[in-house]
């Protein structure tokens, strides 16, 4: 049985644009010049310095909100769980980055320091990330190889290798940091939207294989010199396999052993994750037992394990960063800053609108941008949030950024007083460690048949993306994902799916004539719905689409009746009528088939079929210069042959912008504008319904006569 439906009936006038602007009283806006905004801007008073306090100082809002009974129990859970997570991914990620392990936890310290008074998000932990360890490992191990002499640049002089490293990172950090604050302070927090999920997924994904290679030379054991470029990725496979042969066997299965253990408990934290209070930290256990291990039999002597070494104790004094290598990372820091900014924004708004609280990009950018240059000059690198850690910050029960503070007061104890005890710790663990943590990233290929399902052109964004990235390294892989996207853009744009119109009987809807079998479309009216923007790169192919639409071209059936028309005219002469415009239109009409032209001669005029043509424009949300002059020629092509045509549903700015224009004159006017597509079809039917028994209206140009008599004569 159908389910019964709520009906509507509506009774009104057919309205044009113009009747409509009759009967309704437009309310006048005056638009704020640029000195306006100025001025706005630049005034300051006590209500909008407060806002600018809260707004700058987020905490001082949730802190005035804080619930101590119910939230801090959770938050200092969260940050011990949270901390020791910190603790282990800073010592595995800082060797991402090709540094000494204990520089990781240095930046699990000083950005979260920050983030915790300038930070919008509640739930985020801010620390090392993978991606940005590797992005900044580039820049390092370009500019200080590690079997080659390091780039000519001042201020290395009298610094060991690692120092040189370190001195690279924080300045790659710096700047990145500083590009950050500037966009923050400019209000550019909207660039994220530039990269879509489709695009941070396959780049993320090819992230995942360049660490995942990466870490293969400590699973493996072997001393394979770090590599950059494009290309980097076969190289260091080339090398891994030319000593596959010399693996060290020790190093190999403890690897095997963490990463099956830690896959398999990782799992079983997800199946019973409502059960458990917090997620078991078997990353954490597994470095602690490892280390026991490695301790109590001495493997880097016993069986030549590559392990941590001398942890650096306490903090060293601030540095200042290098001007040199400011110049020689401008482009890797950039795109660092980026995607540490867009990663962690992400994150931040997924668990924004799961705790209901607001973020601001533009705010994030600069808590991000003082973080970064905050903890460069402490000699950390670059800052943002892992997935995995943030899970285990808010699974744990944090509420708050004080369980972020909390798990970096535990990294300080660590650098201050326990490092020590984590210098007999492999280097295979903590690849191993890295390795197990890439599943996420890894599995993000599943989305590919998916995609190619879906929408092909998001797939090709995708393998684009991951294919750039792989193959010419992470900044310029994101740079050819950047490019494929907006091709896919200027793609939908360029070639959008045009369509004719058709009334579903009985209704005021019309959709596309190809979806529905039962349909009405009155003779000699066409409805063409544009999809897109018009612009100067689609006006062309608009303009092949209407033709086709219709099935024939305004300008050349002009072409053609102007040319019959003197040929008509001719004949007449040679057969010695000489007649009057008026005579001509008596001559066309006369019933007693004496005329002097025979009907091979009147078929010399092209005839067309169509005499309204409609328009749909509710999905033109803007037209360039371009564009405006090309649709104003097509217009006038078909008026000029007597196709009567109409635009509805345009936008208000559209049709503000074609007043500015000086788009209309004597030919194209205001009238032919209609609210709504179903306006203009009763208009179409109520003019030209009956037109044969009402003759033909006054004509004054001899063309106009040959267009109306042929159809007439043909009927």
């Amino acid at each position: 049985m159908a389910t019964p439906r709520r009906q509507y009936l509506v009774s009104r006038p057919v309205y044009s644009e113009d009747n409509f602007a009759e009967d309704h009283d437009k309310v006048c806006r005056t638009r704020k010049s640029i000195m306006d905004h100025v001025k706005d801007f630049l005034i300051c008073d006590s209500k909008r310095a407060k806002n600018a306090a809260l707004s700058f100082l987020p905490i001082i809002h949730w802190m005035r909100n804080y619930r101590v009974r119910e939230w801090l129990l959770g938050d200092v859970v969260s940050g011990i769980s949270t901390g020791l997570v910190a603790i282990m991914q800073g010592l595995a990620f800082s060797v991402l980055a090709s540094l000494p392990a204990s520089y990781g936890l240095y930046t699990a310290f000083f950005p979260v320091l920050i983030y915790f008074f300038l930070g919008t998000s509640r739930h985020i932990s801010v620390g090392s990330f993978p991606v940005l360890s590797l992005m900044v490992g580039a820049v390092v191990t370009r500019l200080v190889p590690e079997d080659g002499p390091a780039a000519n640049i001042t201020g290395f002089e009298g610094l060991n290798p690692d120092q040189q490293r370190v001195l690279v990172a924080s300045s790659v950090t710096f700047l990145a940091g500083l590009f950050q604050l500037v966009m923050g302070v400019l209000q550019m927090g909207f660039i994220v939207v530039y990269l879509s999920d489709t695009l941070v997924s396959g780049f993320t994904t090819a992230a995942a294989i360049h660490i995942l290679v990466s870490q293969l030379k400590f699973v493996l054991g072997l001393q394979v010199p770090g590599i950059s470029g494009p290309l980097s990725i076969i190289y260091t496979l080339e090398k891994i396999f030319v000593q596959i042969s010399s693996t060290n066997i020790c190093d190999l299965v403890m690897s095997i052993v963490i990463i099956v253990v830690v896959f398999l408990v990782k799992e079983l934290n997800d199946i019973f994750k409502a059960k458990l209070p917090v997620p078991i930290p078997i990353e954490v256990i597994m470095m602690v037992t490892a280390c026991g291990i490695s301790y109590e039999f001495d493997f880097e002597k016993t069986y030549n394990v590559s392990v941590v070494g001398k942890m650096v104790s306490g903090y060293e004094t601030p540095i200042a960063p290098n001007m040199e290598v400011f110049r020689e990372s401008a482009v890797e820091a950039f795109p660092i800053a980026i995607v540490g900014f867009a990663v962690a924004f992400s994150v931040a708004k997924v668990y924004s609108i799961k705790h209901d609280y607001a973020i601001d990009g533009n705010q994030e950018l600069i808590a991000f941008g003082i973080s970064n240059i905050f903890g460069a000059s402490f000699r950390s690198f670059a800052a943002s949030t892992a997935l995995s850690r943030t899970a285990v910050q808010e699974s744990a029960g944090g509420k708050t950024q004080i369980a972020g503070l909390i798990s970096a007061l535990m990294t300080m104890i660590v650098t201050l007083a326990l490092g020590f005890l984590l210098q007999p710790l492999p280097m295979s663990v903590l690849g191993a460690l890295v390795i197990v943590n890439l599943k996420g990233m890894l599995m993000q290929f599943r989305e590919v048949p998916y995609l190619l399902r879906r929408d092909k052109l998001e797939c090709v964004v995708w393998i684009g993306t991951c294919l750039g990235a792989i193959l010419l390294g992470l900044d310029l892989g994101l740079a050819v994902g950047l490019g494929v996207e907006l091709l896919s853009v200027i793609i939908r744009t360029q070639f959008p799916r045009f369509s004719v119109l058709v009334n579903i009987p009985g209704t005021d809807i019309y959709r596309d004539r190809k979806d529905y079998l039962h349909t009405f479309e009155p003779n000699g009216v066409k409805i063409f719905k544009i999809p897109s923007p018009l612009f100067f790169a689609n006006i062309d192919l608009f303009r092949e689409k209407l033709i086709e639409a219709v099935g024939f071209n305004p300008s050349r059936i002009l072409r053609k009746r102007t040319k019959a028309l003197r040929k008509i005219k001719k004949l007449l002469q040679e057969k010695g009528d000489h007649i009057s415009e008026g005579g001509l239109v008596d001559l066309f009409f006369q019933t007693d088939n004496k005329t002097s032209l025979d009907t091979k001669e009147l078929d010399l005029v092209p005839r067309v079929d169509l005499h309204s043509l409609i328009l749909d424009f509710s999905a033109v949300s803007f037209l360039d210069i371009s564009a405006l002059k090309g649709l104003k020629m097509m217009l006038k092509e078909f008026m000029r042959i007597d196709v009567d045509v109409y635009i509805v549903a345009c936008d208000a700015y559209v049709l503000e912008k074609l007043h500015m224009c000086m788009f209309f004159d004597n030919e194209i006017l205001t009238s032919m504008f209609f609210p709504t597509l179903h306006d203009a079809m009763l208009h179409v039917l109520e003019e030209h319904c009956g037109v044969k028994s009402k003759g033909l209206p006054s004509l004054h140009l001899e063309l106009a006569v040959v267009s109306r008599i042929i159809p007439v004569l043909s009927c």
